[in-house]
């Protein structure tokens, strides 16, 4: 017997209308603040960039490849990195859907990391990826943008990211014992809390105008929301996030971690029945 409140059809349209007035106004609300976005001022890009492409080093302007927009993910992967964050991986997912619509539209996309190109590359190939990746390795970019940090800003507490202050982490329980759920992400990328936290994630957008690369906007942290397919299609279903720690993996991971379990279940079985190797 279901706990959840139940109904007739009737009363289920009537909320259901009820919501779709307020859907409607958030719907309303977000074209407003696309709109904005887009009215903030253009800040010039003056630093000359450097990125390691699978064409070879590239500058910022490069990244555009003809066209006069870019949007870079600030994409997980530091040099100590073994994998991918898996929630950037999780996100990334779906760029090889809709890259290739950006790309007859105007827009440029590129992920970009600060592992070198061949640990990116390698990534690639075994997640069955497409869209560019640029490697930032040796240069000032991820940190420019405020999604990599040294292990000096880590222990200071100067620590900038999603336009403010983070307080002082260096003795905090989630560095110091290494446990948790920022320990079990960290461990999916072969790295530690520490070194896992000096990267972060975001995104950015870039305009070029008259051989000029400008810089638009760049969000954070939960602002990174809208960009997660798979969070958008769990918001509408039945439990939604329906969260308790960290229940995704690298989609590769999945049909292991269900080939360990038949794999269980078999030996269980087994010592069950008796019958033993």
């Amino acid at each position: 017997m279901t706990t959840h409140m139940t109904g007739t059809r009737e009363e289920w349209l009537a909320a259901r209308l009820e919501l779709l007035q307020a859907e409607k106004e958030l719907t309303r609300r977000s074209d407003e603040l696309a709109q904005r976005r887009q009215a903030l001022p253009w800040v010039r890009i003056d630093k000359a960039y450097r990125f390691e492409t699978n064409q070879g080093v590239a500058s910022l302007a490069d990244l555009f490849r003809g066209r006069s927009q870019l949007l870079v993910y600030h994409f997980m992967f530091g040099p100590e990195y073994a994998a991918g964050c898996p929630s950037c991986s999780a996100i990334a997912d779906g760029f090889n859907g809709f890259f290739v619509h950006l790309e007859n539209h105007d827009v440029a996309f590129s992920a970009v990391s600060r592992a070198p190109l061949t640990k990116l590359q390698a990534f690639k190939r075994r997640m069955g990826w497409t869209f560019p990746w640029a490697s930032s390795l040796g240069g000032d970019f991820n940190f420019d943008f405020t999604v990599s940090i040294t292990e000096a800003q880590q222990n200071d507490g100067s620590v900038e990211y999603n336009y403010r202050r983070e307080p002082k982490r260096a003795v905090s329980p989630d560095l110091r014992d290494n446990q948790g759920i920022a320990a079990e992400i960290a461990a999916t990328t072969g790295t530690d809390v520490a070194t896992y936290a000096r990267e972060r994630p975001g995104a950015s957008a870039f305009v070029l105008q008259n051989g000029v690369v400008y810089h638009t906007y760049s969000t954070y942290a939960r602002g990174l929301d809208g960009l997660w397919g798979m969070y958008q299609w769990l918001d509408r279903a039945p439990k939604g996030r329906n969260e308790t720690g960290l229940w995704w993996r690298h989609h590769d991971e999945y049909d292991k971690e269900q080939a360990v379990a038949r794999g269980a279940r078999h030996d269980a079985a087994s010592c069950c029945s008796g019958t033993h190797d």
